[in-house]
């Protein structure tokens, strides 16, 4: 779900490993000047040397260790050289099996770069233009502004300027039965948060409209398209575009949600209905290949043409400004723009331009950045919610440009652990009780019943044993129960461990008749909004 940088939310050490598998790469590399040490458009300043690799490398295994995530795998490519390739920690907390440069993990976001390059094939042969009317192909496609639906151009889709708020909508896919086709079609009903073109707003939505568009042109669904036109051609042999192939797989990380104190294993979540935003599973071995892809401008390792470099080159210029922070500014102050292209978060950086995206799913985030005038790149996936990767790809950028040392580890475990800390603080306050009430102001039973949301589908609140139980019914396993808080407010205690949200609450409106009216959901959380579901009484 998320974007270029990810929220402050969410072992293999060097010994012997190094000594057997990684130094004659190292000193294979110090001696090889001829591409990996001053590639023909590099600067003599920039570049890693094999010692300075080592340290990297001891460095992450240290980082991981002091943040206590399970198992991560990072990548680093330079020109047509893969510099490190690798694993660290376990694929499952409490579980012997090591993480390596082929196991899988959930890209998320990072997937949208593939959806992007997929419209980028289809504009290369002429089958639809950047900027065509999306009704041109999807005729159904409607947003609640008149204005963007009878608008809004195939690269709107990839940039997130629909007007659309930043993850608005995301509850329809997560969980639900819907079909792509589906959700598009309930999110009619979301309003904009800004007007259209106007903002930023990171839209996963819109990505799904895109998948709709390439299996409409091309004939072939999106995951099919991916495979035969992008992932096969890479040689990216390991990747996967749906949870459902990992079936029979060994090699496979397990997601986990992160605490303060710890991470516990959860199950992967079905992520299909939203696929071509953020669906596919992949390895840093195979990433690597993804990024030299990138960086050869759309030419597979032999040379051949998958996308020109006209349309490549196009997808890495801005389309929507992101307005950079005071705090994001005082954090990096070597950056003075941001921007989105199509399917890629841009910035610069000590006079280079950056190129990546972060991704987060269910109990897994991955991070990714390339300085495409080096070729130089670094992916690093995760089996944690928490933004090491962010840590580990600036300073592996910093180490390769030679920019001023800086402790980008502890810095960002510190905010990371602050964050956590108001997560924590806000599920508290949302589920605090104004005044302690045996009970609630109207008799259990009138809560009782059947309510629907338009967009959504519906709900039901239950009596079980005298307590009262909610049900999302869109996503069945969102039931929890109700525990009066005051008057008729509730606090929601969720049967299911969820990795995105804890506990939150539920206030029930009356009528003036004293009916139950509507209910308001209130669950803290900063990709899922609750908030946005309009529970009337059926």
């Amino acid at each position: 779900m998320l974007g270029f940088e990810n929220r402050y939310a969410r072992t293999v050490s060097l010994g012997l490993s190094l000594a057997i598998g990684l130094l004659p790469a190292y000193k294979a590399l110090a001696q090889d000047t001829s591409v990996a040490s001053k590639p023909a458009d590099q600067e003599a300043k920039v570049g890693l040397s094999a010692e300075q690799l080592e340290e990297l490398d001891q460095w992450i295994e240290q980082t991981r260790e002091a943040w206590q995530v399970p198992g991560l795998a990072v990548s680093i490519v330079w020109g047509e050289k893969v510099l490190l390739s690798k694993g660290y920690g376990v694929r499952e907390i409490g579980k012997p099996e090591a993480v390596d440069d082929q196991t899988l993990f959930a890209i998320a976001s990072n997937s949208k770069a593939f959806t992007a390059d997929a419209l980028a094939i289809l504009v290369d042969e002429g089958k639809l233009g950047w900027d065509d009317p999306v009704q041109k192909y999807l005729p159904w496609f409607r947003l609640s502004d008149p204005l963007a639906s009878n608008d809004i151009r195939v690269r709107d889709l990839l940039c997130h300027r629909s007007g659309l708020g930043t993850f608005s909508g995301d509850l329809l896919w997560w969980g639900t039965p819907y079909t792509p086709r589906q959700i598009l079609e309930r999110a009619r009903e979301l309003k904009p948060e800004f007007p259209f073109r106007a903002n930023y707003g990171y839209s996963n939505l819109m990505f799904l409209a895109a998948g709709e568009l390439i299996e409409t042109v091309s004939g072939m669904p999106w995951g099919q398209f991916i495979q035969t036109r992008l992932l096969d051609p890479i040689e990216m042999k390991g990747s996967k575009w749906s949870v459902k192939q990992l079936a029979g797989l060994n090699n496979v990380a397990t997601p986990h949600k992160t605490y303060l104190d710890r991470s516990d294993p959860i199950a992967w979540m079905n992520w299909d209905s939203m696929a071509a935003a953020g669906g596919i599973l992949s390895s840093v071995s195979d990433m690597a290949r993804w990024m030299q892809f990138q960086m050869r401008e759309g030419q597979d390792a032999s040379g051949k043409e998958i996308v020109s470099k006209a349309r490549m080159y196009e997808t890495m210029q801005p389309h929507s400004i992101i307005p950079v922070s005071r705090s994001r500014s005082q954090r990096i102050p070597a950056t003075n723009f941001r921007a989105y292209g199509l399917g890629w978060s841009l910035a610069d950086y000590y006079g280079v331009k950056l190129v990546g995206h972060g991704g987060g799913y269910d109990g897994m985030y991955s991070e990714q950045l390339m300085i495409p005038g080096h070729r130089f790149g670094v992916i690093v996936l995760t089996n944690s919610m928490t933004p090491i990767g962010n840590a580990i790809v600036y300073e592996a950028i910093d180490r390769f440009l030679g920019a001023p040392k800086r402790d980008w580890s502890s810095e960002t475990l510190v905010q990371f652990r602050k964050g956590r800390e108001e997560f924590d603080h806000r599920i508290t306050q949302a589920t605090a009780s104004v005044m302690q009430m045996d009970k609630p102001s109207h008799p259990v039973e009138i809560y009782v019943g059947k309510y629907r949301c338009s967009m959504y589908g519906e709900a039901e609140v239950r009596l079980e044993d005298g307590k009262l139980q909610l049900q999302l019914l869109a996503y069945p396993e969102l039931k929890a129960d109700l525990e009066l808080m005051h008057y008729d407010t509730f606090a929601i205690r969720w049967h299911k461990t969820f990795a995105w949200f804890g506990s939150g609450s539920a206030h029930f409106i009356f009528d003036a008749k004293g009916r139950a009216e509507s209910i308001r959901l209130d669950v803290p959380n900063d990709d899922l909004w609750f908030y946005e579901l309009n529970l009337k009484r059926q």
